[in-house]
Order: structure tokens, then C-alpha cells, then sequence
């Protein structure tokens, strides 16, 4: 594996989270992509606290289908904490295909980002 390609995407996750804090009120929606599978979090960074978690591993479909059911499925978890409005953290990765995908069905799921 290429040490360069992690140092890359190290440096863009910096850069991001310079810019992006969760609070109670609006937290911090951070998406970790996999080869596999895609899981998203809602974090309270003041706080250091994880609100919502959800991962795509039990669900079935394409990966694509599958990214975007979770992000159904966290905007569920997030309304019923009582959280509408999130700040979004692609976590380094480019915003396309899975994690697109994923935060196209936070938004229809009623998230507001």
C-alpha cells in the first residue's frame, strides 16, 4: 500500500475538520468509508459525545442502495434524538457515488445539512 495516499487523505481530513465542529444543537455528521461498507455518526465535538451511529453492514443490496438506506436510517435515529440540522463531514473522502449516496438519504430521511 502506498503511505503517500494515507498522508494525502490525512492532511484533506485536517483541513476539513479545521473548519467543521459539532455542537449539541447542530452536530458534526461524520461518514467513514470502507472498501466494503460506509458508517456515519452524529458527534457532539464540545461535548465529545456520540449521539447517532449507524452502518450499512446488516442491509442488503448494492453498496451504492445500501449507503443510502443508511443514511435513511441515521436521519431516523437523529429526528428521534430530537436533531434536525447537522454539519457534514465527508471524512476526506471526494463527495461522490457512496457518500453521496449516503447523505442524499440523510437529507430525504429529513436531515438539513
Amino acid at each position: 500500500m502506498n503511505n503517500l495516499k494515507y498522508q494525502q487523505k490525512a492532511r484533506r481530513q485536517g483541513r476539513i475538520r479545521a473548519q467543521i465542529s459539532g455542537t449539541a444543537d447542530r452536530p458534526r455528521l461524520a461518514v467513514f468509508r470502507s472498501l466494503q461498507y460506509i458508517s456515519a455518526q452524529l458527534i457532539d465535538d464540545q461535548a465529545g459525545r456520540t449521539l447517532a451511529a449507524v452502518s450499512d453492514r446488516k442491509l442488503t443490496g448494492t453498496k451504492t442502495e445500501r449507503a443510502q438506506a443508511a443514511g435513511v436510517a441515521l436521519a431516523a435515529a437523529a429526528i428521534k434524538a430530537g436533531i434536525t440540522k447537522v454539519v457534514f463531514d465527508r471524512g476526506g473522502n471526494r463527495y461522490q457515488g457512496r457518500v453521496q449516496a449516503f447523505a442524499e438519504g440523510a437529507r430525504t430521511g429529513g436531515l438539513q445539512f
